[in-house]
């Protein structure tokens, strides 16, 4: 089966390098007022933290790399991988510390606008080639003009950037069954994936059976090839129930206790390498096909876990009871209450159809019709290819198609799972909205080709790009206007379907998260407060507390409290499980009127309160 070149053309690529430089600046620019999130805060001194590991690399390499300061120095936020923490630290002691460009958070976050700039470019690049020039180019810019997701790629964060790698191990892996090296790419992609979040440890489930059945289909009339690629899925399958068989003689914890250099487990782990590099060469040698719709796999298989371990010095010590402590973490995460529909989540079970409502309450509705439609085609072309007898009317979607919507799905049904936390807003299936982004764009450009075949007159506006650009712009439109009125408080955008933001508070959706609103209120404390005023900032982590003192957007003479009761200014910002805060504040006060808030579209976001 010979299938055409993925290559996209040089003018598709200098396309992808500009909006790559666009998004960057864009982000760059309109970072300053973005408050800095619970988690940011976390992150930033993660990031301190291995930037003086790195200093001490540099003084006394022994004494950075024993057991004792590997502990201290990176235990701090060791729940998450370092990757980009750890460029996080490089672009601090460049940009603030030895060039005093940037103030601390606009440097910490550099390597987060970079990552989330790779979107647009790749979306551009998949969607130019896969489809066409416009859907590629809708796709790009519809990405960042919901504004949630705009917001988010400002923070110094992982949800963007697992988005990023997600969407790039993806392409490369499309990219791998046509054209040299990219199987290669799609390893080193990956890797990056898992050394960003865990999220990434899911793309093998998502990505391996479009890898089995491309192998299946062309080895069909090459039967040594397909010997082969029947002993490749039998060599992951006999070591993966191998260890399935160690598990359960010892136990989960049993397991990790006998891991070491010489053990069952690490003798399998070799073996797994040593076969897959074995077979892949054979596979190389005997048949180019069969080897490009394997190797993507095999080089994830391998370089995955070497990078997940190398990049991330807190693990080299214990490597097996700290990588089971990160799995158990996330596998047993604590649940947030949460804000849905009038009803306060805090435990499992959760509602089955709490990700789609969400995602139609908060993209903008000129983006959200056409991804469904887009995913719903696809879908619909799909279920009738399985039928006994298929319809001859609708064109059965390609592998290249189903890849898309399957990865449009992916993310979202397993947040979706009632005994997934559900809380962040919509930030934890980030990786599904690209793959919408290129089904909403196919959709788009569809029906303006089908309008230009209907009416051929518009085809003299520049051969129908005049026509096209002008309509797209005009989908576009209210989504970026959207964008530009909420913005820096992007966690509290609702779409037109939720009524906005007044509408949203009216259903009884939550109204924001991660605390980043408060910057709202700052600069009236800063003027009210009086000096070395004790101040209550709700919701607000004491590490956020000293982020805004260091990057002067707090005064520095302020002084954090615990609560109101020691206060003599305080923030209230609007959440339903805390509504017994504010009833404190007014209790300690002696006054339920507050002298300064922050109201987006006349909804209550942020309450200021001041002792009399």
């Amino acid at each position: 089966m010979t299938v055409a070149s993925r290559s996209p053309s040089r003018v598709d690529r200098r396309i992808a390098l500009g909006l790559f430089a666009l998004t960057f600046l864009v982000l760059f620019f309109t970072e300053a007022p973005v408050g800095f999130v619970r988690d940011e805060s976390v992150y930033f001194a993660a990031a301190d933290a291995m930037a003086r590991w790195l200093h001490l690399v540099v003084q006394s390499p022994a004494r950075a790399f024993t057991d004792a300061t590997l502990s201290q120095a990176l235990d701090f936020n060791h729940e998450h991988p370092m990757l980009m923490k750890t460029l996080f630290a490089l672009s601090s002691i460049l940009f603030h510390d030895t060039l005093h460009w940037m103030r601390p958070a606009a440097a910490y976050r550099v390597p987060a606008f970079a990552v989330a700039a790779l979107i647009p470019a790749l979306l551009h690049l998949f969607g130019s080639t896969l489809y066409s020039r416009k859907v590629g180019l809708f796709a790009a810019v519809s990405f960042y003009a919901v504004p949630r997701q705009f917001f988010d790629a400002h923070l110094a964060c992982f949800d963007v950037p697992i988005a990023a790698f997600w969407l790039l191990t993806v392409y490369t892996f499309w990219r791998a069954q046509t054209d040299r090296k990219y199987w290669l790419y799609c390893g080193l992609s990956f890797g990056l994936a898992v050394a960003t979040k865990h999220n990434g440890f899911f793309l093998p489930f998502v990505l391996c059976p479009f890898a089995l059945y491309r192998a299946e289909q062309v080895t069909r009339k090459r039967p040594a090839a397909r010997g082969l690629a029947f002993a490749f899925v039998g060599l992951y399958a006999a070591v993966a129930t191998l260890f399935a068989v160690l598990v359960l003689t010892w136990g989960p914890s049993g397991f990790v206790e006998h891991f070491a250099i010489i053990s069952p487990q690490t003798a399998l782990g070799l073996a797994l390498a040593s076969g897959t590099v074995w077979l892949l060469l054979r596979l190389h040698q005997e048949d180019e096909a069969t080897f490009r719709s394997l190797a993507p796999l095999g080089a994830m298989a391998l370089l995955g876990p070497v990078i997940f371990y190398a990049h991330w010095p807190y693990l080299w010590p214990h490597p097996a009871e700290r990588i089971a402590w990160y799995f158990n973490f996330h596998a047993t995460h604590v649940h947030y209450a949460w804000l849905y529909l009038g009803t306060l989540l805090r435990q499992p079970p959760f509602p089955l159809e709490y990700v789609f409502v969400k995602t139609a309450l908060t993209v903008p509705l000129s983006l959200l019709i056409p991804m469904a439609l887009g995913l719903i085609a696809v879908l619909i072309r799909g279920a009738v290819a399985l039928l006994p007898r298929p319809s001859t009317a609708l064109p059965l979607p390609s592998q290249s198609e189903v890849l898309i919507a399957v990865n449009a799905l992916a993310s979202i049904l397993v947040i979706s799972h009632p005994q997934v936390p559900h809380f962040g807003g919509v930030k934890h299936w980030f990786p599904s909205m690209c793959f919408l982004a290129l089904l909403g764009g196919q959709s788009v450009v569809r029906a303006l080709d089908a309008a230009l075949v209907r009416w051929p007159h518009f085809t003299a506006l520049g051969r129908g790009w005049g026509f096209t650009s002008g309509v797209m712009g005009v989908i576009l439109l209210p989504a970026v206007l959207q964008t530009a009125h909420v913005h820096p408080y992007g966690t509290s955008s609702y779409s037109e379907l939720a009524g906005g933001i007044p509408g949203a508070a009216s259903l009884g959706m939550q109204r924001q998260f991660w605390s980043n609103n408060v910057t709202g209120v700052l600069p009236y404390i800063n003027e009210h407060a009086r000096p070395q005023a004790r101040v209550w900032l709700h919701e607000v982590a004491g590490l956020s507390f000293r982020d805004y003192q260091v990057n002067g957007m707090l005064r520095g003479d302020l002084i954090p409290v615990g609560g109101p009761e020691q206060a003599d200014i305080a923030a209230y910002q609007y959440h339903q499980e805390f509504r017994e805060q504010e009833m404190n504040i007014w209790q300690a006060f002696g006054t339920t009127r507050p002298v300064y808030g922050l109201y987006l579209d006349q909804t209550p976001q942020v309450m200021v309160y001041q002792r009399p």
